[in-house]
């Protein structure tokens, strides 16, 4: 007779005692029956992977919560199969429903011709970058093409550094890049006439500069930061800007400034500022800085570019190209920089040698007098000397203009013809 093995042992952690923590029934412990796994009271917290989570009262059995998941997965499979069979049957009927999409257009867009592209790639192939070599080190700036015979034109400060027996590299739009020399150069009006030894070069012409106005779109192009090829448009922000730029171990340049918005930084000097012709209506020739900033080397667009007329350059680049330097028209005066008071003072005593008002000069035969104090020019305020000076310059010898003068309080017009200085 085979002994009847005892029951088996309870396993030690499962008690029928109640436990000190009782529920709502007065019930403790837990059922060994239950899915929940038991852990110690400090050890449950939410996510342990010891114990996990409890279920909140009411929880679906985890059984039910698959097997539910197994039929939703079978009525979508039995419902996509039924859309896939439904939308076979449409499509197998002999109507092709296949979508084409577009092609893209193949080849270059064209673009109207008075459009910023349009007018970019008519100016672009006549606009060069110069880099120049000399004593002081090497720097870059741009230029453009005026004759077909290799004729160029830029500022004086951009090849300035090569006067002195460096030299000058033009690069051309298609990278292809030749040899110049500088046919003539000035320093008052910043500009100069470079050449290089080749034909058939497409070139700009020049705009009229005293029809612009203030509002006009203008496109600026030139190597900026040596970046050749440099496209910015913008807008004339004023006219007749007096602009004293260079000075230094330069004599300074008195531009009769046309203002503008387009993006100008360093490098840009000397490439043209177009209007939406394609023609030159100025050569772009400084910016200004925020004080502080250091040098031009130190500063960049803040929308303030400043470009010489095209007037004013197309009249000196063809003296310079003529007899290799400008001329420069003047009144015959000296003036008095220490006055503070308004418009500007023909000085009382002789300066360096040289009296107050030249004899026989514009001055004088206008009747103009040591002490005389000067309003007007042309029609156009003047309140500092450097402002009389660019607004001189900005005239050719010969022009006629007109001067409000004041003499011990009584303000007359008078009438001159501007000279050319003999410097």
């Amino acid at each position: 007779m085979t002994a009847t093995p005892p029951p088996p042992q309870e396993p030690s952690w499962w008690s029928q005692a109640p436990t000190s923590g009782t529920n709502g029934d007065g019930e403790g412990g837990a059922d060994p029956g239950s899915d929940t796994d038991v852990v110690p009271a400090s050890w449950q917290v939410a996510g342990d992977s010891l114990g996990g989570t409890p279920a909140p009262a009411g929880r679906r059995p985890v059984g039910l919560l698959v097997a539910g998941a197994v039929v939703l997965a079978l009525v979508a499979g039995l419902l996509g199969g039924a859309a896939g069979a439904w939308w076979q049957g449409r499509t197998s009927g002999g109507t092709n429903r296949s979508v084409t999409l577009p092609v893209p257009a193949t080849g270059p867009t064209a673009r109207p011709a008075s459009s910023v592209a349009g007018i970019a790639s008519t100016v672009l192939p006549s606009v060069v970058a110069i880099q120049v070599t000399g004593a002081d080190g090497a720097g870059t700036g741009s230029g453009f093409v005026i004759r077909s015979d290799g004729y160029i034109v830029t500022n004086n400060h951009v090849v300035a550094a090569a006067a002195g027996g460096g030299s000058i590299t033009v690069v051309f739009q298609d990278g292809s890049q030749a040899p110049a020399s500088i046919v003539g150069r000035d320093e008052s009006y910043d500009l100069a006439a470079i050449k290089v030894a080749r034909t058939g070069l497409r070139t700009l012409d020049f705009g009229d500069s005293t029809s612009v106005v203030v509002g006009d779109e203008v496109i600026a192009i030139g190597a900026p930061l040596g970046l050749q090829g440099t496209v910015t448009t913008g807008i004339v922000s004023a006219l007749n800007r007096p602009v004293t730029a260079g000075g230094g171990d330069t004599a300074p340049a008195f531009i009769n400034a046309i203002q503008t918005d387009a993006a100008i930084n360093p490098g840009n000097s000397g490439g043209p500022l177009v209007n939406l012709r394609g023609q030159v209506i100025a050569v772009n020739s400084a910016i200004a800085r925020v004080p502080g900033t250091g040098g031009l080397g130190q500063s960049g667009n803040i929308g303030l570019g400043f470009a010489i007329p095209s007037a004013q350059a197309r009249r000196t680049v063809e003296q310079l190209i003529r007899t290799g330097k400008a001329q420069h028209p003047v009144i015959g005066v000296l003036l008095d920089r220490s006055y503070a008071g308004e418009g500007v003072k023909v000085s009382s005593v002789p300066q360096g040698g040289q009296p107050p008002v030249t004899p026989d000069g514009p001055a004088d035969r206008a009747g103009i007098e040591p002490g005389d104090v000067i309003t007007t020019f042309d029609g156009r305020p003047v309140t500092a000397p450097d402002e009389l000076v660019v607004a001189i310059r900005s005239q050719a010898p010969g022009d006629t203009v007109k001067l409000t003068v004041r003499t011990s309080g009584r303000s007359r017009t008078v009438t001159m013809v501007l000279q050319a200085s003999v410097d």
